[in-house]
């Protein structure tokens, strides 16, 4: 798949007719349908279809910069989930203020003055819905480096400290893949899934958002084998005392992080058994990240020497 450049949208690339739409529909849909939408365009993302309208061209060319890493345009209007971006006009309150709506199908998702907060919240739900229903992949929550051409996989939900953890590993030279998904293919390598980090203080739910770059590092581009999950919460003074689970103990923490795993538990699971027959698996408590960034590298160094060793022997 590949990323098309951003494109000014208008009426006549746009036609009404091509407007995207649900291969299915029902009497809640077609109620959001008639919502007077003028502009769209659809997409697909790891093998799902997705499409995004507006009443308002240019709250289509935004969209497109919150789109997954990986998408290419499509010609068909029928999708698989449609998101509708209805930008306010002025004096739509009694007090002036413009109130902007997200759908996503016949479901509102957002209803906010600030447009911002809209596009933020089209970003992770349509990134959540790709991660359920992508062909092809397994996507777990989970944060990701590369380091010696090997991957160290942090599955992990918000707040459990990934982010941050990953930004130190990139901060003493790791490879960027991602902070939220890793993205699994059949073999059980993961690939890059590439947006900024979201980094918040401890404490904090505000985030900021910060590229690798931007860390001092780079992101990756070609798949790894996994060679390293760690299952790890941040805890304040916490000692850093991991223990090795069972590659069974580790699949199942694994599946714990799983998007997929109740859509397609089979392909979850076979995919999850393929990282941990090839990687350790680490679980413990941690505290502060920059304390356990150079025993996490070491670490996978030697599961390399091990690994040469044996196939020396």
């Amino acid at each position: 798949m590949r990323q098309k450049a951003p494109q000014q949208i208008t009426t006549t690339d746009m036609p009404e007719s091509r407007l995207p739409m649900l291969k299915t529909t029902s009497n809640l849909m077609n109620k959001v349908d008639r919502l007077g939408w003028a502009f769209g365009f659809s997409l697909k993302s790891y093998g799902v279809r997705i499409g995004i309208r507006s009443n308002d061209p240019s709250a289509l060319a935004t969209a497109r910069q919150h789109l997954p890493s990986e998408w290419e345009a499509v010609s068909s209007p029928l999708v698989d989930r449609v998101y509708s971006i209805l930008v306010g006009s002025k004096g739509s309150r009694a007090n002036g203020r413009r109130l902007n709506l997200l759908y996503g199908d016949e479901v509102r998702l957002a209803r906010l003055a600030d447009l911002d907060g809209v596009y933020e919240t089209l970003e992770s739900d349509l990134r959540l819905f790709v991660a359920e229903l992508a062909r092809h992949r397994v996507f777990v929550h989970a944060g990701v480096v590369g380091w010696k051409g090997q991957a160290i996989v942090i599955p992990g939900r918000s707040y459990s400290g990934k982010s941050t953890l990953v930004a130190e590993l990139v901060r003493a030279g790791a490879t960027y893949y991602s902070d939220e998904y890793a993205v699994l293919d059949s073999r059980g390598r993961v690939h890059p899934f590439l947006k900024p980090l979201e980094l918040r203080e401890e404490g904090e739910f505000t985030q900021t958002k910060i590229t690798a770059a931007e860390l001092g590092g780079h992101s990756g581009t070609k798949p790894l084998p996994v060679g390293l999950v760690l299952m790890t919460q941040f805890k304040s003074g916490a000692s850093w005392r991991p223990r090795k689970l069972t590659a069974g103990r580790g699949v199942l923490e694994m599946l714990f992080n799983t998007v997929s795993a109740r859509r397609s538990p089979e392909r979850a699971l076979a995919t999850l058994q393929r990282v941990a027959e090839q990687a350790d698996v680490l679980k413990g408590v941690r505290g502060n990240a920059t304390e356990v960034v150079e025993a996490l590298l070491r670490r996978v160094e030697g599961s390399q020497n091990r690994v040469r060793k044996d196939q020396v022997a």
